[in-house]
């Protein structure tokens, strides 16, 4: 055969071979590059290859994480929730606290504000003049006084027990005076409504009233603070005394 012949020969088979190397080439690269675009997920694994026991895992790593980030999403919104609730009860709670703080405030200021007006009432009431009492100039007017002294002293005595005594002794006349027993024998007589020795006047004085033994009121109370003091009361005082 001639030498050119050959070579065209050999040229067409080394041709074939090469052609064939390249589709095998293009084929297994094909098939690599479907494998790596498939999702990892079994669900989509290329149809007639069965998944691999590695994607398998793969799958089931991302469904872990997946499950672990949805997990942890809700256990801190959870905690988000319940943060807000706790802040809103301490919230309300300080609410009601000031509320019930302000009221009690309230409370106490109207009280403090009537214990003031009483008092600026009793006050006004204290610092209002008393109308002084009013005694007719009588014998009757003059005990009646005199009961009213003697009350304020804690001297005893009734009108009636006055009223009897100064009869006996004086007929009523303020300006008695007896100049015939004993006492006027010794320069002392008896004198005024209940005839009061002087001494005994000046001993039984009730203050507030006159010093003069003549007055019918300061006579009358000198004679019943005398009578308490040794007979218990002028109405125990049924004779001279």
């Amino acid at each position: 055969m001639p030498k050119n012949i050959l070579n065209r020969a050999r040229s067409r088979q080394l041709t074939k071979h090469h052609k064939i190397a390249v589709a095998g080439v293009a084929a297994l690269g094909t098939a690599a590059l479907a494998f790596s675009a498939a999702p990892s997920s079994a669900d989509t694994v290329t149809t007639g290859a069965p998944a691999t026991t590695s994607q398998v895992a793969a799958s089931g790593t991302v469904l872990q994480n997946v499950k672990g980030m949805v997990t942890d999403q809700l256990a801190a919104k959870n905690i988000k929730l319940d943060t807000l609730a706790a802040q809103k009860k301490a919230a309300d709670a300080a609410v009601a606290r000031k509320a019930a703080a302000d009221a009690a405030a309230k409370e106490a200021a109207q009280e403090r504000a009537v214990t003031a007006a009483a008092g600026r009432s009793a006050q006004r009431l204290e610092m209002q003049p008393v109308a002084a009492k009013t005694y007719a100039n009588n014998l009757d007017g003059w005990i009646r006084q005199a009961l009213d002294i003697m009350k304020a002293k804690r001297i005893p005595g009734s009108y009636s027990g006055l009223h009897r005594n100064i009869m006996r002794e004086s007929s009523g006349n303020p300006n008695a005076i007896n100049n015939w027993d004993i006492n006027a024998v010794n320069g002392i007589p008896s004198k005024g409504l209940l005839q009061v020795i002087p001494p005994t006047f000046q001993a039984y004085h009730v203050p507030g009233t006159s010093w003069n033994i003549y007055d019918p009121v300061a006579n009358i109370t000198a004679a019943a603070n005398y009578a308490a003091h040794r007979y218990g009361s002028i109405d125990n005082v049924n004779s001279a005394y």
